[in-house]
């Protein structure tokens, strides 16, 4: 089997005289490479080209993103950061590669690409704030310590107001939800409300990671340089605990389609952002369940140092979400908190939904029985 050559492009072309040979050139520079793969003809023609890349790129906007791939502060990303920074670069390095340093320093560069922001932001104003981001990021890196004398987006205005440290799912949006979701998402929503996990988290979690009393994991964000993440190990609440005995076993993944398959991530998304609209749920998404769940923690006694060891947040961020969820609920009318906690408490909490698996209640029952004590970590 043929191993497949990183950076070079092949073609088989057949001679006049019915012969087949195949051409191998540079991707990026299109040089042709002379010799057999792994020769050493072969070889000094990929370092001939690579060094005539580099020479063509020196001093350019495409150059400077090459020289902040090879730095201490790119290899820190996350696997997963790094492979959308290289998605928006290719974009930049596409529209502005070939732009000299000079001109990255100057006032018409900045115009320019906020000129571009502008115009997409008015139908993506998220993806435009994200993309200027990481342009901005690469170019402070370049002034800072790079060959850059000036970063000159290091501020603009942005087109997204993202922040929902205050966007928090209600029971009754719960109860809304696991009202028409299927089996699947009802147990998605469970383990989101009772362990505070990001949704790629949840999905890579099998059920070896399942003792029976806790779900012990790493999280995939906070792994860095090839080292694993942050590893949690959360206490199971009985809510949660009946839901996963009670949950089939498809496959070696707790969550999984209906035929036993990974869930891919859009394929995911589609069937929760289906199941919000059956339910008639506006303007809440899965990722605020971690939110949720710290503002369970907070209500059942715990800690802010309790609170961070199940949900992996920094400590900063989960006291950012607890300080909009606390000023939000301090305006809500008395009747309004007396429904919530009623919610929490009566027969409502145990009615078993018309599923199979998990009950639309229990979702909520966070401090069922003795459960005020904050989970282990």
């Amino acid at each position: 089997m043929r191993a497949r050559l990183k950076g070079i492009n092949r073609t088989t072309r057949k001679l006049a005289d019915g012969r087949s040979v195949t051409y191998y050139y540079h991707r990026a520079t299109g040089t042709r490479l002379h010799g057999e793969p792994g020769s050493a003809e072969f070889l000094t023609c990929i370092a001939a080209a690579e060094s005539k890349n580099r020479d063509r790129l020196a001093g350019t906007l495409a150059g400077l993103i090459r020289e902040f791939e090879k730095t201490n502060k790119w290899r820190k990303l996350a696997t997963s950061t790094k492979k959308e920074y290289r998605r928006v670069l290719t974009f930049w390095d596409g529209k502005y590669g070939s732009v000299p340093y000079p001109a990255l320093e100057e006032k018409e560069f900045r115009r320019d690409v906020l000129n571009w922001h502008d115009s997409f932001s008015e139908d993506k104003p998220r993806e435009a704030d994200n993309r200027l981001t990481i342009l901005a990021r690469v170019l402070s890196w370049g002034a800072k310590d790079g060959p850059l004398r000036k970063n000159v987006l290091e501020s603009f205005d942005r087109a997204y107001s993202g922040d929902r440290s205050d966007k928090i799912w209600l029971p009754e949006h719960v109860d809304a939800f696991t009202s028409v979701a299927s089996p699947e998402m009802q147990l998605a929503m469970m383990l989101a409300l009772h362990t505070g996990q990001r949704q790629g988290d949840l999905l890579r979690l099998a059920w070896s990671n399942y003792s029976g009393t806790h779900i012990t994991l790493r999280q995939g964000k906070t792994a860095r340089n090839g080292k694993p993440g942050r590893e949690v190990r959360i206490k199971c609440t009985n809510a949660l605990k009946s839901a996963l005995d009670k949950a089939e076993r498809r496959s070696t993944l707790i969550l999984s389609t209906k035929t036993g398959l990974a869930f891919k991530k859009r394929y995911f998304a589609r069937q929760w952002k289906e199941t919000c609209k059956a339910a008639g749920i506006d303007g809440l998404n899965f990722h605020d369940l971690r939110g949720t769940a710290v503002t369970m923690l907070f209500q059942a006694g715990c800690n802010l140092g309790e609170i961070v060891a199940v949900t992996g947040h920094s400590l900063r961020r989960a006291q950012e979400i607890l300080d909009k969820y606390l000023a939000r609920t301090s305006t809500m009318a008395d009747s309004a908190m007396a429904k919530y906690e009623n919610v929490l408490e009566t027969d409502f909490a145990k009615r078993a939904a018309n599923h199979d698996t998990p009950e639309a209640g229990k979702y909520w029952r966070a401090r069922e029985d003795s459960n005020s004590r904050p989970p282990d970590s």
